[in-house]
């Protein structure tokens, strides 16, 4: 039987044999005036949503004007209009959608750019997320008893300031830059801080996938991650001690590449896994050893989105990690049950 896809008040409800089953589709690093960024492929997968995971068109610019129209080259994108016409989208931003590379709360514009990327995302004037600032929101997929809520956290609008060192790298004797942690700085605000914790309490799901942007776990490489503010990052991870029996998988782009991890905390019952996939047009342009002492399997470095299997008809819940590239082939793939 042909799945149904109703939308209502941020809730899809599915009607389908398959109903302990799921499959999620995400992504991250998208250049508009790129001609492939792996659409066919995405759909291909049949997925029921697809989540942004940020720098969902590269516009940095103080220029709405112009911001508005890279959107719109990304939304008449034959093959994005393709994937429109199959299944719900939803999602978050990053730096080179939100405007500024690397941007966080003192961006000018923040308050005009966030009205750009909900109209891009597809909300309608009814929905909450145009209560309060900041892009982050949330949704529920639902199939007979069972439920999965998505968490689109937004890591930009509130995000205190980080600084850029720069430095000459010891290997390539090139000029470079890092971020050194700011200890005090927090990454969400203390409204969505507050909003986060209402959306774990107060939502009965069989899971939650969390929606970062930024990396949640990688602590090593030079470039933006909670471990920059540990502070906010260990908030993070209290947060979700304080709510043991709802279990948690964390998503995020930002990287150009993707990669699995996860780390065992302290307090918490299972496994945190930060499923990172990134780069739909484009990736890194030369290749580096990067160390993550958290990374499971190996560092891809190709242009990808992520697919999330999730199967509740066996005890537990099964899940499986795809990273997919082109002409669909799995670049890597990692099961867990919880």
């Amino acid at each position: 039987m042909k799945n149904i896809i109703i939308l209502v008040l941020s809730i899809v409800s599915f009607q389908t044999n398959a109903q302990e089953h799921f499959k999620i589709a995400f992504g991250s690093c998208s250049r508009q005036y790129l001609p492939q960024q792996l659409w066919e492929e995405i759909v291909s997968q049949q997925p029921e949503i697809w989540i942004w995971g940020g720098d969902n068109i590269y516009g940095d610019s103080h220029d709405m004007t112009f911001i508005a129209g890279e959107y719109k080259k990304q939304k008449e994108n034959p093959g994005y209009q393709n994937l429109l016409a199959t299944c719900p989208v939803t999602g978050t931003w990053d730096d080179h959608d939100y405007g500024i590379n690397d941007g966080g709360k003192n961006f000018s514009k923040k308050k005009e750019s966030k009205v750009l990327a909900a109209t891009f995302l597809g909300f309608d004037e009814s929905h909450s997320i145009w209560k309060h600032e900041g892009l982050y929101n949330s949704i529920s997929l639902k199939k007979g008893e069972r439920s999965i809520h998505i968490i689109n956290l937004d890591t930009r609008y509130f995000r205190d300031t980080i600084k850029k060192v720069y430095y000459i790298d010891s290997l390539t004797k090139k000029s470079t830059y890092r971020y050194p942690a700011n200890p005090e700085g927090d990454m969400l605000g203390e409204a969505q801080w507050q909003w986060f914790e209402n959306e774990l309490k107060n939502t009965d799901a069989s899971l939650f996938i969390i929606n970062s942007s930024v990396q949640l776990l990688a602590e090593e490489h030079r470039f933006e991650r909670w471990a920059t503010l540990p502070q906010a990052q260990q908030r993070f991870f209290d947060l979700l001690k304080r709510y043991l029996h709802k279990k948690v998988i964390v998503i995020s782009g930002d990287r150009h590449i993707a990669e699995l991890s996860k780390r065992n905390i302290e307090g918490l019952p299972y496994p945190l896994f930060d499923f990172t996939a990134s780069g739909l047009s484009h990736t890194w342009s030369e290749t580096w050893e990067e160390d993550n002492k958290y990374r499971i399997g190996e560092l891809i470095i190709k242009r990808n989105f992520g697919i999330l299997d999730i199967d509740f008809s066996n005890s537990g819940t099964l899940v499986t990690f795809k990273v997919i590239g082109e002409n669909n082939v799995v670049l890597s793939k990692h099961q867990t049950k919880f």
